[in-house]
């Protein structure tokens, strides 16, 4: 049976990526969409780990040939999802973390069905504010830019599944854990077990 996809947006700054990566040590059978992006890598950060990078020329050819589900321009960089990396996971029965935006988020679930959407939110804008001064790693300008674009996002969160505060970053990675374990016993999910072990049909 396929897996399913679980699409994680938040604001920068938040905490999702500190999330993920721990979601990943913690839940068996859970793996990690890795993105595209024409940015130029951090200086811990890894191709084909971190992301898969590319120039500019070579993601444009990528959108021409509807490589992507899903992508988007990001701060002056483009960043994209590609149909081959998700499904590929999908089919070999992993349940599939995805970083992505709302507009992502749409067209992820457009084309599967069954995506399940997690925001994760700061306690409030003020925090996050104090978090992205605390990391060091942008200038004023572009945290005045994140803080505003944050403003706008937060909005969309009444359009996803789940809402998880990330106050606490132990309490918030067992909660998105919660929901991962949680979506594993709907009966669609078990239903390959109830047929096999108990005669139970499923639609």
């Amino acid at each position: 049976m396929k897996g399913q996809p679980f699409i994680i947006s938040a604001p920068s700054g938040t905490g999702k990526s500190t999330i993920t990566d721990a979601l990943i040590k913690k839940v068996d059978g859970l793996g990690y969409s890795i993105s595209h992006t024409s940015r130029l890598p951090r200086t811990t950060e890894k191709d084909g780990i971190d992301y898969h990078f590319v120039d500019r020329t070579a993601f444009h050819s990528m959108i021409e040939t509807g490589d992507f589900i899903e992508w988007a321009e990001v701060y002056d960089d483009l960043y994209g999802t590609s149909f081959s990396g998700l499904d590929r996971q999908l089919s070999l029965g992993l349940d599939v973390l995805l970083d992505v935006d709302i507009q992502g988020a749409r067209n992820i679930r457009r084309n599967f069905e069954k995506s399940v959407l997690v925001y994760i939110l700061p306690p409030s804008l003020d925090i996050l504010r104090e978090r992205l001064e605390g990391r060091g790693t942008d200038k004023k300008e572009v945290i005045k830019k994140r803080l505003e674009k944050a403003s706008v996002e937060v909005k969309n969160c009444i359009l996803y599944d789940y809402i998880v505060i990330n106050d606490d970053l132990d309490m918030a990675v067992d909660e998105v854990r919660s929901i991962i374990l949680s979506e594993r016993c709907r009966p669609a999910r078990r239903a390959p077990g109830l047929a096999r072990n108990f005669g139970i049909s499923y639609k």
